[in-house]
């Protein structure tokens, strides 16, 4: 779909798509019959080339599905809106877009929920919006807390409270959403052993929902028992005691929220246990564990519950009761494989005697130290956000000089090291144009020396078929008008002599013949064919190998024709060759070189071969005469391969094409 067409006015399709929409609104209506309207609504929208009529009929499919628990279906029409919002630049809906898919991975797949929501706080803050901004956020810090980076919760809710106290005018949602901040806060400080943070973090979050005109009871009540268990892990289990009463004062609580009513529950019958009113007790715990068991067989909530019976139990002594309950939580806990199971296994280890205490004491260790790695891994993952305190915004000033110094600094500097750079980079041209010239001369002279060495070929290709032409002249020619003459003579004498004497001259013919075609043969064969180059060849590793001390082997394949090969390439090799011989004096140590040269598709190998001592050719730095070679490979589009090993030797393979 293009975002540049325009949209096109249908009067009857409007109105068409409105009476959709507004019939899709209709909760009396079945499922089916809405989810029809809306995509009837949608193809018209496209139809007309509405956007805002295609966005509205997308989100009306996406709350559709979101109210019927359509997941699939969700998530497919979101990302459609997502893209189509994308299309037409609308970053609102992309952030609102972003924002909705990190919520719904939130309880799912982390690493989802991460991604979208970051792509959702960037586009909200981009667009200065601070509510939404706050409410991405919450979830996130969310999911920090979930993966135990307790530090980056607390620093994300503070960050968000900040947003929200921006906001002029705070409606109804944004102090619903104040609250959540504050009860988020309760339960971070909590688990950081900070009660009193916690238990002001709680209250707070309490006196805003209080404010709030609705029902919100169970949001109250959730804050309450979070309030709660704050005040019981600060010891003060008189006033944790009135707080879970207070909650439990709701007598719809067990038929409405069982799960909810099971934890307070729960919760109230351990302050009473730690206050040491154990009267009510262990009825309260296993009517929070009857209730739990209509939730379903082994219910999650039921592993705090029975954890807490086998305390208890302990503390009496009636150790079968205490174990009963450890393995039963345990058992429940590994479903799960999570803090509760490692709960359990420390009580076990409590609980029993002997070898299985120890054995249950490891089990917790192991698991202990393989879930701590597996939340470092998450939190690894999570780019913690970044925010600033209060000091630095105090100091924005001061820092705004220091940022205007720093770029005049950095101009500067980057100015300077533009004008070194210049410098440096000509002065390198000018020395590569230096060795450019006088790599040129040294390859004249080296082209002159083959012109002169082709001369010398030239000349004795001259005066050998002068040496052939005379042969002709004076041998054969000779022998054949002497043997014509006698063929004359008896040509018309048919006596036996005669015949004889003709079958002599005949057989000094066919002698005659194969001389002939021997000197037709050698005239035909070029005797100095690619002499001249392999020649020069020899005579340098002949002069430099003298000099230098060494034994050397030259190979050549007869394949190679180098008639056909360019003076560029030969050039090439030659300085190729006295370079590496070179090294190989210098550095290698060596007593024997093997040169040779191999044809093969198209391609001559050159391998220079010497028995050195070597070098580690990955620590080896590259010097001149190597950078050189390669130089000169490069222009000949070739490549070189060297292998050495200390003690060994080394063996360069240089392969150029012919083509």
């Amino acid at each position: 779909m293009s975002t540049t067409y325009a949209q096109t006015y249908n009067e009857e399709k409007f109105d068409s798509i409105l009476y959709y929409l507004k019939l899709a609104d209709n909760n009396k209506v079945a499922f089916k019959k809405r989810e029809q309207m809306c995509l009837r609504a949608k193809t018209l929208a496209a139809e007309i080339h509405s956007y805002s009529l295609q966005q509205k009929s997308n989100l009306k499919l996406i709350g559709l599905y979101k109210a019927f628990d359509k997941n699939k279906l969700y998530v497919k029409f979101t990302h459609e809106n997502l893209k189509l919002a994308e299309e037409f630049k609308d970053s609102i809906t992309v952030a609102h877009m972003n924002k909705n898919l990190g919520y719904y991975y939130y309880d799912k797949v982390h690493d989802s929920a991460h991604y979208y929501n970051n792509k959702a706080e960037k586009l909200f803050r981009k667009l200065n919006d601070h509510f939404n901004t706050a409410a991405v956020l919450l979830d996130v810090a969310s999911l920090q807390r979930e993966g135990k980076d307790y530090t980056g919760s607390e620093l994300t809710l503070i960050e968000g409270l900040k947003l929200l106290n921006k906001i002029e005018y705070p409606s109804k949602e944004v102090i619903r959403k104040k609250a959540y901040f504050y009860n988020s806060l309760g339960i971070v400080f909590n688990v950081l052993e900070q009660y009193d943070k916690s238990i002001e973090y709680q209250n707070k979050s309490i006196a805003l929902k209080l404010k709030l005109k609705g029902d919100n009871k169970s949001s109250i009540e959730l804050s309450k028992n979070n309030l709660g268990n704050a005040l019981k892990e600060a010891g003060k289990y008189e006033l944790a005691i009135e707080t879970f009463k207070e909650i439990l004062e709701d007598n719809t609580l067990a038929e409405q929220q069982p799960d909810f009513y099971v934890m307070v529950l729960d919760n109230y019958a351990h302050a009473l246990y730690l206050s040491s009113k154990k009267s009510a007790l262990p009825g309260l715990y296993h009517k929070a564990l009857s209730v739990s068991k209509t939730l379903g067989k082994d219910n999650y909530k039921s592993i705090v519950v029975l954890k807490h019976l086998a305390e208890y139990y302990h503390d009496l002594g009636l150790k079968d009761s205490a174990k009963y309950y450890a393995y039963e939580a345990k058992r429940i806990a590994e479903k799960f494989h999570n803090d509760d199971l490692l709960k359990s296994l420390l009580l076990l280890s409590e609980i029993e005697e002997g070898e299985i205490a120890a054995k249950y004491l490891r089990d917790y260790v192991k698991l202990n130290d393989s879930l701590q790695k597996s939340e470092r891994a998450i939190r690894n993952k999570f780019a913690r956000i970044k925010y600033e305190t209060n000091e630095i915004e105090e100091e924005n000033v001061k820092i705004a000089k220091e940022r205007m110094w720093l770029l005049i600094i950095s101009i500067v500097i980057i100015v300077a090291s533009f004008l070194l750079y210049i410098i440096f980079t000509q002065r390198n041209k000018n020395k590569e144009l230096e060795f450019i010239q006088k790599q040129q001369e040294t390859n004249e002279e080296i082209y002159n020396l083959m012109l002169s060495q082709n001369e010398v070929i030239e000349d004795a290709r001259a005066l050998e078929k002068k040496r052939i032409s005379e042969e002709l002249h004076d041998g054969v020619l000779g022998r054949l008008f002497g043997a014509r003459l006698s063929l004359d003579s008896l040509n018309m004498n048919n006596s036996d002599i005669a015949i004889k004497t003709r079958g002599q001259y005949i057989s000094e013919l066919k002698v005659i013949e194969e001389d002939i075609r021997k000197v037709s043969h050698e005239l035909n064969a070029d005797f100095v064919s690619g002499s001249g180059f392999r020649e020069i060849i020899k005579n340098l590793i002949e002069t430099q190998t003298a000099t230098y001390e060494l034994s050397y082997k030259l190979d050549w394949e007869s394949a190679i024709d180098w008639d056909e090969v360019s003076n560029k390439i030969k050039i090439h090799f030659y300085r190729i060759i006295q370079e590496a011989l070179h090294n190989i004096y210098k550095h290698a140590k060596a007593t024997e070189v093997r040169v040779s040269f191999k044809f093969e598709s198209e391609t001559i190998r050159l391998s220079i071969i010497d028995n050195g001592s070597g070098f580690d050719v990955n620590r080896a730095k590259s010097g001149i005469g190597l950078k050189n070679m390669k130089s000169r490979i490069k222009e000949i589009n070739g490549t070189i391969a060297i292998t050495s090993q200390k003690e060994e030797g080394t063996t360069v393979k240089i392969d150029v094409p012919t083509s």
